[in-house]
């Protein structure tokens, strides 16, 4: 048995009690046991079992999860879904030939968006012709899709997990949810040390990121000032790559296992007390390392130190304590959207939103099914691009009916994804990361008008 192969103990763990058949957004879609993880780990058991193979039908119920393990903070018995899922997926890209476009799309996602040099020359037709290609291509799904249509959808056996297999709907769907493009965006860095602001409290490192350097390079700036002011002396390791989120999510093992290599030989370089991380999917993946190179002598307890460091921005700030940095007043609604990989695979709700709430003159609300998923889920948005968009359309509606003046959220992937869904129904809300607020009330400015 391997970290590449689905663990019969882990599968073992469940009961099949059904507490998380609420929670899984692609079974709240479809109604269908075989995409609800209670179905999907059936399926894993046979498959460990040899008591199914590893077919086109057996496949579509894993490439339909979105991975979000909203189901490991619902289940009663302690069944830790989200190694299961890597696992199976790990397996499947092993054994399973896809369709040659199929994995030629996901092989070219794969190949691009991990490497920031080939990500600038990806989104270079974005920044001169973008406004013309989003008009042209229009939304990624019928967001309008309403949920007892999405059902029966599921239930006839040509689903939204199906149709969303079709080139054209990825290649809109690339389009659609790109992240802005600016000629700043493309080639800010991140300064190599940032000095504390008075007496230093901790040393500190950094990830800047695959999108987030290149897209949400002010999450990165944001997120220096505010460690600075708070008596960190922040460290951005120039040499550092991706951290194997999305690779790792989307069963491409290997890749993720090297990606991370690098960067734990980066970090160990730094020697810095802790890790900083202001993507919740990348944070996630990057407190897995221990686990993903278990197996490995070589690797295994470098791996476990280096996930001990890591710390989300939040998690962060709210270990430093008391704040040093006079929060100024900032006057708005703000609807905190809870990314999966933070409030479910790191199990961190409480922080931001105490965070958030410390700033004067903010009000602070939080959408009705606020665990379902908004559809991002790394690649999902992309490869699965139907049951995304209804996904999206559904926590849009829910945003919309708190009628917020802003939204704050700490992924980039639900950035994008609410921002498309928004879209589709006539809202422009301005969405930021946290840590961007808090920046913004240190400074004294509305983020809203800070350029």
């Amino acid at each position: 048995m391997t970290n590449d192969s689905p663990n019969p103990a882990l599968i073992n763990q469940c009961v099949h009690c059904g507490f998380c058949l609420p929670t899984c957004p692609t079974y709240v879609l479809w109604g269908e046991e075989m995409d609800s993880p209670r179905g999907r780990i059936y399926l894993m058991k046979a498959g460990v079992e040899g008591r199914t193979s590893i077919d086109a039908n057996y496949v579509q119920h894993f490439d339909a999860c979105l991975g979000c393990v909203s189901c490991v903070t619902a289940c009663p018995s302690g069944v830790q879904y989200g190694p299961l899922i890597e696992q199976t997926r790990a397996e499947i890209e092993r054994k399973y030939d896809r369709p040659a476009l199929d994995r030629l799309f996901r092989t070219a996602l794969l190949s691009v968006i991990p490497y920031p040099r080939r990500m600038r020359l990806a989104l270079l037709p974005l920044l001169l012709f973008g406004g013309v290609m989003r008009r042209l291509t229009g939304r990624p799904g019928d967001s309008s899709l309403q949920p007892a249509q999405a059902d029966q959808l599921g239930s006839s056996g040509v689903g939204p997990r199906r149709i969303g297999d079709t080139l054209f709907n990825r290649l809109r769907a690339a389009i659609t949810l790109s992240p802005p493009v600016t000629w700043r965006g493309l080639f800010a860095t991140t300064p190599a040390r940032t000095p504390a602001t008075g007496a230093e409290r901790m040393s500190v490192a950094v990830l800047t990121g695959c999108v987030q350097r290149i897209s949400f390079a002010g999450v990165n700036e944001a997120t220096v000032r505010v460690l600075a002011a708070e008596g960190c002396t922040v460290a951005a390791p120039p040499a550092q790559g991706c951290c194997g989120a999305l690779a790792l999510h989307a069963g491409y093992s290997g890749q993720a296992r090297e990606l991370a290599r690098h960067n734990i030989e980066v970090f160990e370089a730094s020697g810095v007390d802790r890790i900083v991380v202001n993507a919740a999917g990348c944070g996630s993946a990057m407190k897995e390392y221990g686990h993903l190179f278990a197996d490995d002598p070589q690797w295994a307890a470098r791996a476990a130190a280096f996930s001990a460091k890591v710390r989300d921005i939040s998690e962060l700030l709210s270990e430093l304590g008391e704040p040093r940095a006079a929060r100024q007043p900032i006057q708005a609604r703000v609807v905190y959207h809870d990314a999966c990989h933070l409030a479910h695979g790191q199990g961190i709700r409480a922080q931001p939103r105490a965070l958030l709430q410390a700033i004067p003159g903010v009000e602070l609300v939080t959408p009705a099914e606020m665990d379902i998923c908004c559809g991002s889920a790394g690649i999902y948005n992309l490869v699965q691009p139907e049951p995304a968009a209804q996904l999206g359309a559904r926590k849009a509606r829910n945003i919309a009916a708190l009628s917020p003046d802003l939204i704050a959220t700490g992924n980039p992937g639900c950035t994008l994804q609410i921002a498309a869904a928004a879209r589709n129904f006539g809202y422009n809300w301005p969405i930021f990361h946290p840590i961007q607020l808090i920046d913004a009330s240190i400074r004294g400015v509305d983020p809203r008008r800070d350029n």
